[in-house]
């Protein structure tokens, strides 16, 4: 389909399901999660699509004709359970997702105006699927969820770890977060952006799947590696950082460090409802006195 760019030629952009692929790539190339920004910019990458595509405007808005219609593929997919979001606007693939083929990908316009057109079904019972028991919840009270978390991030493998942390780093406001992992870079495993008002900080982190304490010679290591290449560095762990490398971090005369520890790291994925559920539970109490006094 044809459209105007700002200097009114005449470029094609592709439509909205030329689109449902190069998202779920995108996707799988950012470590399973992605701000609609990063999404975006990945698929441009991956499509090729010149300067002059990426420039046509979706009517008089601030929004571009791609942006538009990266969205409405985005829609599709979440329609067919391939890929969610989160409330801060983090899209992720689901596991559902993460099989797709470029076949699936391309069905996925057919199945979403084939469930728009299927008659309602008789009984509501019918439209609730049953619930799956192995889908990895773990049942926990306020004591021990702490201690159930941390043994299963401990089991996951390490590049699932650092897909959790870069997901983390995303949810928290980070952006361009990326992975890296390669060896011989002083233990870096990643990088990203982390915006504060006007003002951007380049930031790079470790994840460190440890049972045991992360020392101080980890910390004089992985600051070595780091001086002139960010302004912030941060280590999470699943394990705790020893009191010297504790000290260590916040050395005078030395950048500081920031340290994520287990606990730490819990009550992020708490707060940000990622693998964690809190139920709120409603506490009823009679007062036989306010009773009398009516």
């Amino acid at each position: 389909m044809a459209s105007r760019n700002q200097n009114g030629n005449h470029v094609v952009v592709p439509q909205f399901y030329e689109f449902h692929w190069p998202v779920l790539c995108a996707l799988k190339e950012t470590g399973g999660s992605a701000s609609i920004a990063e999404m975006v910019d990945r698929v441009a990458a991956d499509m090729k699509l010149p300067d002059d595509v990426l420039a046509v405007p979706h009517g008089d808005g601030s929004q571009s004709e791609v942006e538009y219609r990266v969205a409405w593929a985005r829609t599709y997919l979440k329609k067919v359970g391939a890929i969610d979001n989160s409330d801060r606007g983090i899209w992720t693939l689901t596991a559902k997702g993460r099989s797709f083929t470029k076949k699936d990908a391309a069905d996925v316009v057919r199945l979403v105006r084939g469930a728009r057109s299927a008659p309602a079904p008789k009984h509501k019972a019918e439209e609730i699927a049953p619930p799956d028991s192995t889908d990895g919840q773990t049942e926990t009270n306020g004591v021990n969820w702490k201690e159930t978390l941390l043994g299963i991030l401990k089991g996951i493998p390490p590049d699932a770890f650092e897909r959790l942390c870069q997901r983390v780093l995303r949810e928290s406001g980070f952006t361009k977060v990326e992975v890296t992992g390669r060896s011989g870079d002083g233990g870096i495993d990643g990088a990203g952006v982390l915006r504060m008002n006007l003002v951007s900080f380049h930031v790079l982190f470790q994840c460190k799947r440890w049972k045991d304490a992360v020392s101080s010679a980890t910390i004089r290591d992985f600051r070595g590696a780091m001086i002139g290449r960010a302004d912030k560095v941060l280590v999470i762990t699943t394990g705790r950082f020893t009191a010297d490398a504790q000290r260590e971090a916040v050395r005078d005369g030395a950048p500081a460090i920031d340290l994520v520890d287990g606990e730490t790291l819990c009550d992020l994925l708490k707060a940000l409802r990622l693998g964690v559920e809190v139920r709120n539970v409603e506490v009823i109490e009679v007062h036989p006195d306010r009773l009398n006094a009516i």
